[in-house]
C-alpha cells in the first residue's frame, strides 16, 4: 500500500511559498549563466561587431542551451550579430531528423541541416568496442568548416563547457604527458576560421539544471556519446566525485588554468631556465617564501602576443 505523507502545516498554509522557490532558484540560474556566457565573451573577444556566429547543434543539452542563451543575449548585447544554427545529420539508425527543423523554425532561428552519412564510414573503419571520437570528430570538423564558408560565417560557436576543458586537462596530463587543456577561443589548422566556446566559464551541472527547466528537445547520441569506456567519462566520473567530496575544487583548478607561472613549471621553450643569472635586483618571477593571492605579474613572464581591447559586454536589460 503506497503511504502519502501529509505536507508540512506551514507549507499547506502558505503554498505560495513552495512555489516561489523554484521560480527564484530558476531566475538565479539564468542570471548567473547570462553573466558567465557574458564574461567568456568578453574576456576572450569571441564575438564582435558585425559577426556571423554559426552554432553548432548536435540536439545534446550543452549546445541547446548555448543557442538559447546566445539567442537572449543578442537581443542585449551591445553589439550587433547574427547567429545561424548548423545541425550535421550523420544518419544515426533513429535519429529524429524532424526534431531540431520544427525546434528551430518555432524559435524562429536561421538554420541549416547538413545531411552527411559519416555514421556509416565510422562503422565501417573502426572496429568493434574501439572508441570511435578520433575519427568522428575528425569527419565532424572538416564538414563543419566547409558549411561555415558556405555560410559566410565568420565564428563558429561550440557547446563544450568549463568541465570539458577540465576533462580535457587531466587527459592530456595523465595519458599524453601535457599541460594543455581546450581553449576557449582558437584558429583552425589552416589559419581560416576562429572557433569559440562561449560556455566555457559554465559548470555542467548548471547545464544540466537549465535544460530540463527549458525543456530542450534533447537527441541522445549513438555515437561517441554513447560510449562507456571513454576516457574523457573516466575523467568526468572522477572529477564529479572531487567536487562532491571537495566543493569548489573544480573552480580552483580552472581558475588555475588561467594563472600559468612559467618560472614555476619545467617547460624550457617557455622559460629562459638556461640563461638564468643573479642581478640583485627583485624579480616578480622570481622564488617566494609565500604566493600573493593575485600575483598576475608572475603569470606573465612569457611575452604574449599584442592583445586587442575587447568589446565590453555590458548586457542591456
Amino acid at each position: 500500500m503506497t503511504t502519502i505523507s501529509a505536507p508540512p502545516a506551514e507549507a499547506a498554509a502558505h503554498p505560495e511559498v513552495r512555489a516561489a522557490k523554484p521560480s527564484v532558484e530558476a531566475a538565479k540560474l539564468a542570471k548567473r549563466l547570462h553573466r558567465q556566457v557574458g564574461q567568456a565573451i568578453a574576456d576572450f573577444a569571441m564575438i564582435e561587431p558585425g559577426d556571423k556566429v554559426m552554432v553548432c547543434l548536435s540536439g545534446g543539452k550543452d549546445s541547446h542551451a548555448l543557442l538559447d542563451i546566445l539567442l537572449s543575449l543578442q537581443a542585449r548585447a551591445p553589439v550587433r550579430f547574427e547567429l545561424v544554427a548548423v545541425n550535421l545529420d550523420q544518419k544515426q539508425p533513429g535519429f529524429p531528423a524532424e526534431v531540431l527543423p520544427e525546434y528551430l523554425a518555432s524559435r524562429g532561428v536561421p538554420f541549416h541541416i547538413e545531411n552527411q552519412d559519416t555514421y556509416a564510414i565510422v562503422k565501417r573503419l573502426i572496429p568493434e568496442g574501439k572508441t570511435m571520437c578520433s575519427l568522428c570528430s575528425r569527419l565532424r570538423r572538416g564538414i563543419l568548416y566547409r558549411v561555415a564558408d558556405e555560410l559566410g560565417a565568420t565564428k563558429i560557436a561550440l557547446g563544450h563547457h568549463r568541465d570539458d576543458m577540465l576533462q580535457t586537462f587531466f587527459m592530456n596530463m595523465f595519458f599524453n604527458s601535457r599541460l594543455k587543456a581546450m581553449p576557449p577561443k582558437l584558429v583552425s589548422d589552416d589559419g581560416r576560421h576562429i572557433v569559440i566556446r562561449p560556455l566555457a566559464y559554465v559548470a555542467e551541472t548548471d547545464l544540466e539544471r537549465w535544460a530540463a527547466r527549458r525543456r530542450f528537445p534533447i537527441i541522445p547520441c549513438s555515437l561517441c556519446g554513447s560510449q562507456d569506456n571513454l576516457q574523457r567519462v573516466q575523467m568526468k566520473r572522477m572529477l564529479r566525485e572531487w567536487e562532491r567530496e571537495h566543493p569548489g575544487r573544480l573552480d580552483n583548478m580552472f581558475t588555475a588554468l588561467g594563472k600559468v607561472v612559467p618560472s614555476h613549471l619545467l617547460d624550457r621553450k617557455l622559460y629562459p631556465f638556461t640563461t638564468l643569472e643573479t642581478t640583485g635586483v627583485p624579480d616578480t618571477g622570481g622564488d617566494k617564501a609565500f604566493d600573493d593571492d593575485d600575483d598576475d605579474e608572475a603569470c606573465a613572464q612569457v611575452a604574449a602576443a599584442p592583445q586587442r581591447a575587447p568589446v565590453r559586454w555590458q548586457l542591456r536589460d
